[in-house]
């Protein structure tokens, strides 16, 4: 990137911007002629032309509404006449430039409004639990894609449970991360007052209709009791949680995940556990999804990819999700934010509870029951 030049200096960028038109130099002494009228220096300007080939130039503004956002440069290495139609042509060429300077500054400044929303919506920090360690990494989409609505959360119950989601508004921009602090606050809202995962999708289904939400959501959703290990997980149309055990063997969680928020449909949640040592993830489809490659092979992937982890790496659950984020092909391209979260049942002394198998779901009917 150039050095910034300030409006008050005089050549003929800045000249085309101040008044707005373009500044035609057919010829070095026509140039030397309006740099030094506008105030140009003259030494400047002769050591310019004489260690230099250009011999005529033109100096275009790029107008959007009336406002000069820039200025277009041409010179040629011979003096030059510059005819009407080449005027026309140039002219036309800094107004398309312009309109496409005017729709880039449009889309920064739309992505970082909907990209601060979207980080302010996210919890601060993740509770400290006894018994259980939580981590996080929300890795924002490609500065040349529009921010979506990928979300997560962690918080404690009332009766000590620890409540974790992790969804995903679809859409871009500042849409999509509104929808998705909508959904985040009525999430807590119904866990906090009925916190069975079955009876939360359904109040969220309630919530999508009333309001006439035409943003499919997906979203994971499980209730945690740090002292066991024990889940009960319902999945809104979203893929299933990942589980690693402590020598590294990955597995999904088997249970069928249900419509996404909105779509008329029975909700159920399943049981399942999370044995001492062993570390559950949940995620969004940024990690597993690409432009080349669908959802079952992203999940094929992703067990591999966990599976081939280092030792060291499954025993710390931020370096676990680091370690995904950063091995995972479909995260490469950064087409799509990828949000993860991992809760780990550190190795106690006591054996594991032997009422529930470690991988296996077992499906719950709606409505639920009161837990």
């Amino acid at each position: 990137m150039g050095d910034e030049i300030p409006l008050s200096y005089p050549n003929l960028m800045t000249m085309a911007v101040n008044r707005r038109r373009p500044v035609l130099a057919e010829s070095p002494e026509s140039l030397e002629a309006q740099l030094l009228e506008a105030g140009g220096d003259e030494e400047v300007l002769a050591g310019f032309l004489a260690h230099g080939d250009e011999r005529a130039w033109v100096g275009l503004p790029l107008l959007a509404a009336g406002r000069a956002l820039g200025a277009l440069r041409f010179s040629f290495t011979r003096p030059q006449k510059i005819s009407q139609e080449d005027g026309v042509f140039l002219e036309a060429l800094a107004g398309q430039c312009a309109l496409a300077v005017e729709r880039a500054t449009l889309f920064e400044r739309e992505h970082r409004t909907a990209e601060t929303l979207q980080r302010s919506l996210l919890p601060d920090r993740l509770p400290v639990v006894k018994g259980l360690v939580l981590a996080q990494r929300f890795r924002s989409g490609s500065r040349h894609v529009q921010v979506g609505g990928d979300w997560y959360d962690a918080f404690v119950l009332q009766d000590g449970r620890v409540a974790a989601v992790v969804g995903d508004v679809m859409g871009k921009g500042v849409k999509a991360a509104a929808g998705m602090g909508r959904i985040r606050n009525a999430m807590r809202a119904l866990a906090l007052t009925n916190p069975p995962p079955a009876a939360v999708l359904t109040g969220l289904d309630q919530l999508h209709q009333s309001e006439g939400d035409e943003q499919i959501t997906t979203l994971a959703y499980m209730l945690v009791e740090p002292t066991t290990g024990e889940c009960t997980l319902a999945l809104a149309g979203h893929p299933p949680p990942l589980l690693i055990s402590p020598e590294g063997t990955a597995t999904l969680c088997d249970v069928e995940p249900s419509a996404p928020l909105g779509w008329p449909s029975p909700r159920g949640h399943a049981r399942f556990l999370i044995p001492p040592g062993h570390t559950a993830v949940l995620y969004s489809d940024g990690l597993v999804k690409g432009r080349k490659r669908g959802l079952d092979a992203g999940l094929a992937q992703l067990c591999a990819t966990a599976s081939m982890a280092p030792k060291g790496v499954v025993k710390s659950p931020q370096l676990l999700l680091d370690y995904l984020i950063d091995q995972m092909p479909s995260v490469f391209t950064q087409d799509d934010d990828v949000t993860t979260l991992a809760l780990h049942v550190p190795a106690p002394a006591d054996p594991m509870p032997s009422s529930m198998t470690a991988c296996s779901c077992r499906p719950v009917p709606s409505p639920a029951p009161s837990m």
